[in-house]
């Protein structure tokens, strides 16, 4: 390959948007990742037993298919073979009582079994529909431009500058008050609540309110749906498209750092001590802490050095998986076609679970997000079995202590295999609650904790997949930084994508779309 133009450091879900589009516009392109295999948060594996294929991590990609990203190259991924799979049923909730309540696909059907929270749910996701172009405009587009100065005084030309002001006030309810304020059953309250989760916030954080609401809607408007065959077939696919437009991609290959030429970045310099240089320019899809620590070091401009400092990570994550003789015996049938099945309390569950973590300690009742793949995909395991998907969105990356009370704690706070064994076994506790004999159909279980995930991927720091937290003050315009422009750094032709940059986590690859926009 001649000198690339551009050099991507990284290769999750951004990282392989920009090198598509930035290929396809004609630019050459080479994508370093230091790992054996690319994809970032997307890792599919035969974890439990042969034949039950596994999305280690990423693993819903409602965020992707609704998406300009995936608008832009749906045609050419699916000629290499990408293909979805969905259910009619999105997600539910389930309380520890059995009461339980299921989102469709279909407005009036939610409606119907709202019950008396139907009218309310009706005119909330309407109300996304109805400002769908705002709401999108913001939560997806380049900030610092032209375009959303246009959008935004067009708005306030609309809505009267007050009415704007209005819009964005309400957006910043948090979840809580949201719910509490217009759902008069538990139930209800329950179901949305843990949503505010898988977006790397908390029920009482500021915008957690909207953006529950955004989910509500993408969840009946698209579904969950999940790749044919694993998410692998995801990375495949944009293998092979980027590979076809000339693009290169190399793994097992580690940066140590930027090359610096001017006060320009013109290169990397690879922990084998070969130099790769840039026509064009450096693309970083890492996090803060990676690209100001380790990758410019003594080089870092002194005021992004001290913003890394101050720059905060989010709640860790706790994955188990597990391959299943069976399908999982519910108490009702219909729980087994739902795509991603949240085991709660309710509202007050997911905050006190919510709070434990944040506290450093292991919660006592988790908030269990259950993915059942093979509803949706039965190619994932062998006829008859099943294979499920948990996610526990709440656990500590640094452990202070139990809040039952019940398990051990490391005095360094250290997750061990053995403490990541035993709090697995807590969740199962409450998912077997649910499921007639469930451990007599376990064939095969794993779990990773928050230093397990880490170590799969050094930008989950502490287990944290969300790039950082994400509450307001380090979203949108802050994002990483509060001085932070677009995906521009202080250091031309070095530029910043992934989830630590807006629009944030998530895999609908905005931020890699956005800046090979620009370029």
């Amino acid at each position: 390959m001649p000198v690339p133009d551009h050099i991507i450091v990284g290769s999750g879900i951004n990282a392989l948007v920009c090198a598509a589009m930035l290929a396809g516009k004609g630019r050459r392109v080479l994508v370093l990742e230091r790992n054996d295999r690319i994809g970032g948060c997307i890792r599919t594996e035969e974890v439990t037993a042969p034949g039950f294929i596994h999305d280690v991590m990423a693993t819903t990609f409602v965020l992707f298919i609704t998406s300009p990203a995936y608008a832009a190259l749906a045609a050419d991924l699916g000629r290499h073979g990408l293909q979805f799979c969905n259910t009619k049923a999105p997600t539910g909730v389930l309380r520890p009582d059995g009461s339980h309540l299921i989102q469709c696909t279909d407005r009036q059907s939610n409606v119907a079994a709202l019950g008396a929270d139907g009218a309310r749910y009706a005119a909330d996701v309407g109300d996304i529909e109805k400002n769908a172009g705002l709401l999108f405009g913001l939560l997806g587009g380049g900030l610092w431009t032209y375009p959303t100065f246009k959008l935004l005084a067009g708005e306030a030309w609309r809505r009267g500058p007050r009415g704007l002001a209005a819009f964005l006030g309400e957006a910043l309810v948090p979840a809580r008050g949201w719910l509490e304020t217009s759902y008069k059953s538990d139930l209800t309250r329950a179901l949305w609540a843990p949503w505010v989760l898988h977006a790397g916030l908390g029920p009482e954080d500021a915008f957690s309110g909207q953006i529950a609401k955004v989910i509500a809607f993408a969840l009946e408007a698209a579904g969950a749906p999940i790749i044919k065959g694993g998410a692998k077939n995801l990375l495949a696919a944009f293998e092979a498209l980027i590979a076809e437009r000339g693009g290169e991609m190399r793994t097992g290959t580690d940066v140590a750092s930027i090359v610096e030429e001017g006060g320009r970045a013109t290169g990397v310099r690879l922990t084998s001590g070969e130099t790769l240089a840039a026509a064009k320019g450096v693309i970083c899809s890492v996090t803060p802490t990676q690209l100001y620590g380790r990758l410019l070091g003594q080089t870092a401009p002194q005021a992004d050095v001290s913003a890394t400092a101050k720059y905060r990570y989010g709640k860790g994550n706790f994955q188990i998986h597990y391959a299943l003789d069976r399908p999982p015996a519910w108490r009702d049938a219909a729980l087994g076609e739902v795509a991603l099945l949240h085991l709660t309390p309710g509202l007050d569950g997911v905050s006190k679970a919510c709070n434990e973590a944040a506290r450093g300690m292991l919660p006592e009742t988790p908030t269990i997000c259950v993915g059942q793949p093979h509803a949706l995909d039965p190619s994932r395991c062998p006829p008859g079995k099943a294979i499920l998907w948990l996610q526990l969105p709440e656990a500590p990356r640094h452990i202070k202590g139990d809040a039952a009370g019940k398990l051990a704690t490391p005095p360094d706070g250290k997750w061990t295999d053995a403490l990541r064994e035993a709090y697995a076994d807590r969740a199962e506790e409450i998912l077997a609650s649910h499921i007639d004999a469930f451990s007599a159909t376990v064939l095969g279980r794993r779990a990773y904790s928050p230093a397990d995930l880490e170590a799969m991927n050094i930008n989950l720091v502490g287990g944290d997949p969300y790039g950082g937290s994400s509450t307001i003050d380090q979203s949108f315009l802050w994002r990483p930084f509060k001085s932070s422009r677009n995906h521009d750094t202080s250091i031309k032709g070095l530029y910043h994508i992934g989830a630590s940059t807006h629009p944030g986590a998530g895999l609908g690859g905005g931020s890699g779309f956005l800046l090979a926009g620009r370029l």
